[in-house]
């Protein structure tokens, strides 16, 4: 290919391994604060020191990680953190080659590169290993890169947005329905909730399916849909709050409002599921912004029942829930705000799916040479 030559990941900048400090769990407990302390698939602790400052990228060593794909295989960090001896630093010769090591490592089959049967890793020396087929000119590669960061920001931005409208909604509404200094009329929950409605489908046909695994633990949409053919599981429409029940899932957060259905269309999925729906006088909102709730969560994990590692939500316990009883004003000042958010929240995961497939689609073109960037002036300009 013209112009494009062949690189390792030390001629494209340093890996940190020697600056690495991994910390214990008696450690990191000592050392609790403000900075993110990473693992081999994101963060798993805060500490009160930081070793590593900068922009970075982070690349999983955990070789089960790698072949599942269930969390990054490499991600970049900007700010201040530690990382345990999980996870490979990397630091770009420039800041725009951090961005296209770690798309590069996300669109390539790494199993050739993955070693141990009992416990498959990514070495240090097999991560040296890898080949890099990028173009010879900096510009060039900085252009990808430009390319690539534009569509990054504005998912990033958009995920935010999300994320802040989302942390809004939960704020009031344990305002108005769980701040203990309003306790005094009470409702079970079940009062305003029903609990797994009935919905139909008929044996074997084709409908959406969502799996455990693309449920997400911080935002409200899933990561991904399948079809399937129906045979049995949990079903659900849209504005339907799907709740984990099984450990533990439930304990890290995996709740979805469904939005992504076709009008009519009813979706399915796992058994381990709980099916939430706010009767007809509040917002469906409601019963998602109730079940990531601190205190909700707390009473459905001490409902759990069955033996340890396979437990599960007792429903029945956790239909005794209780909330205050939702004054009118209260409920019509939820629903005024949960009515004027929900069409963005939907609005901004379509435009974030919509990029996402836009970078996924155009990656492999860029990486390959079958569209070439280069700079003219301020601007990339684009050719096949």
């Amino acid at each position: 290919m013209t112009g494009w030559k062949e690189y390792r990941l030390n001629d494209l900048g340093e890996i940190l391994d020697s600056r690495r400090i991994p910390l214990s769990s008696l450690e990191r407990a000592k050392r609790q604060g403000q900075y993110p302390y990473y693992g081999a698939s994101g963060i798993v602790d805060y500490i009160d020191d930081y070793i590593f400052d900068g922009e970075h990228v982070l690349i999983s060593e955990d070789g089960e990680n790698l072949l599942s794909r269930n969390t990054p295989i490499a991600f970049i960090v900007s700010d201040k953190f530690w990382v345990n001896n999980h996870a490979h630093i990397f630091k770009g010769n420039a800041p725009f080659i951090n961005r296209i090591v770690m798309h590069y490592l996300q669109s390539s089959d790494l199993n050739e590169f993955i070693t141990g049967a009992a416990q498959p890793k990514l070495s240090q020396r097999a991560l040296l290993s890898i080949p890099f087929y990028l173009p010879a000119e900096s510009m060039e590669q900085k252009a990808i890169a430009t390319v690539l960061s534009s569509l990054d920001d504005k998912i990033d931005l958009l995920h935010r947005q999300n994320a802040t409208l989302e942390a809004m909604a939960e704020a009031l509404f344990s305002q108005l329905f769980i701040a203990a200094e309003q306790k005094k009329e009470l409702d079970a929950i079940v009062k305003w909730i029903s609990f797994n409605p009935k919905r139909s489908i008929a044996n074997g046909h084709i409908a959406p399916y969502l799996e455990m695994s693309n449920v997400n633990t911080t935002t409200f949409h899933p990561s991904d849909i399948t079809y399937k053919e129906f045979s049995s599981g949990m079903k659900f429409v849209n504005y339907d709050t799907l709740l984990a029940r099984i450990t533990p899932c439930l304990e890290n957060g995996k709740t979805c409002y469904v939005t992504f259905l076709e009008n009519e269309q009813v979706g399915w999925g796992s058994t381990e599921y709980i099916v939430m729906r706010p009767n007809t006088l509040l917002h469906p909102f409601f019963a998602y912004c109730l079940a990531k709730t601190d205190d909700f969560r707390a009473y459905a994990e001490n409902c759990l029942t069955g033996s340890s590692g396979r437990q599960r939500v007792d429903s029945a316990h956790l239909k005794r829930y209780e909330i205050v009883s939702p004054p009118p004003q209260s409920i019509e000042g939820f629903n005024r705000f949960a009515a004027s958010i929900v069409p963005k929240l939907h609005d901004n995961f379509i435009q974030a799916c919509t990029l996402e497939k836009l970078r996924d689609t155009i990656l492999p073109k860029l990486m390959s040479g079958e569209v070439r960037v280069q700079y003219t002036g301020k601007f990339v300009e684009a050719t096949i």
